[in-house]
């Protein structure tokens, strides 16, 4: 890998590991509707003029079934079911269990008809990583927090089902005009949802909370689509995805440094499990697969 190459996935590995933190902080004041509002409101303020400079955006728009699809499961619903996770659990937990997406993605291939050829290896992958969920969920998360755990799994669905909606049905769209489209569509889908449960706050939330969403908003979902994209174009999309393998390591690290958050044995077992399974379950695929490799989880600007 190239000292570039190195410099962005080093930025898009620091990019994609600290949002749970910084949700974590959001929520302590603010509801999990307002935070999704201002988090993609913000982050399409600055992706949808670069959008369109790029004239991206009419593309898109004429797409705009698989678009609607794709930003309800990628961000209008994970974002809302994260937020509200995180109310309860660890900002660490929250990044390891999703961890598990390319786990959830092998489902969703063989329930969309276009199930992944899998080897004795990925087999023992997807057990693994199942053991490594059970490990968190049942050992180191305790009942009590199970109604989180549940939310947490409605994100990994999603998460694993947009990627496979932008391969099936809009793969020759332009990434930046999707996630900017995107982000737009669930900010003007969340102005109702806001207003009708009265999220907005009544008054100005702390600093802390104010940095947070810009964080969220600018370095989470905006600097890190484009230094996606420029990772892509620097070592290719199938070595881009094991950048999968780094956040929850940041997300675990950011939440006991800042937060002072506990690791458990079966925080570290879990982790191990998680990302193990997770390896050996696309393994195969990222070794064989060309340049019409998947694509990247582009929520994962979460």
């Amino acid at each position: 890998m190239t000292r570039r190459g190195l410099f962005l996935f080093a930025g898009l590995g620091l990019a994609w590991g600290i949002p749970y933190l910084f949700i974590k902080v959001a929520v302590g004041e603010l509801e999990p509707a307002m935070v999704v509002f201002a988090r993609s409101g913000l982050a399409a303020i600055l992706l949808v003029p670069l959008a369109l400079y790029r004239r991206e955006v009419l593309a898109v728009i004429k797409r705009w079934k698989p678009m609607l699809a794709y930003t309800v499961v990628e961000i209008v619903l994970p974002w809302y079911f994260l937020s509200s996770a995180e109310q309860e659990l660890p900002s660490s937990t929250a990044g390891l269990l999703l961890a598990a997406v390319p786990l959830a993605g092998v489902a969703i291939a063989f329930f969309m008809g276009r199930p992944a050829k899998l080897s004795g290896i990925n087999w023992v992958g997807i057990l693994i990583g199942m053991l490594g969920v059970a490990a968190l969920v049942g050992l180191d998360v305790g009942g009590s927090d199970l109604p989180s755990v549940l939310e947490m799994s409605v994100v990994v669905v999603g998460y694993a089902l947009g990627p496979a909606i932008l391969s099936r049905w809009m793969p020759d769209l332009p990434g930046v005009g999707v996630v900017a489209v995107s982000l737009a569509g669930a900010a003007l889908i969340y102005i109702p949802v806001v207003l009708f449960t009265q999220s907005w706050p009544s008054a100005w939330p702390s600093a802390q909370v104010t940095v947070s969403i810009i964080v969220l908003a600018v370095i989470c979902s905006a600097l890190a689509f484009l230094l996606m994209v420029g990772l892509i174009a620097e070592i290719g999309p199938v070595k881009a995805t094991t950048i999968t393998y780094v956040n929850p390591a940041v997300a675990i690290i950011a939440g006991v440094v800042v937060l002072g958050e506990r690791v458990t044995v079966w925080t570290v077992v879990g982790f191990v499990l998680v990302l193990s399974g997770s390896w050996l379950v696309t393994r195969r695929r990222r070794e064989r697969a060309t340049s019409a490799a998947p694509e990247m989880p582009a929520a994962q600007l979460e």
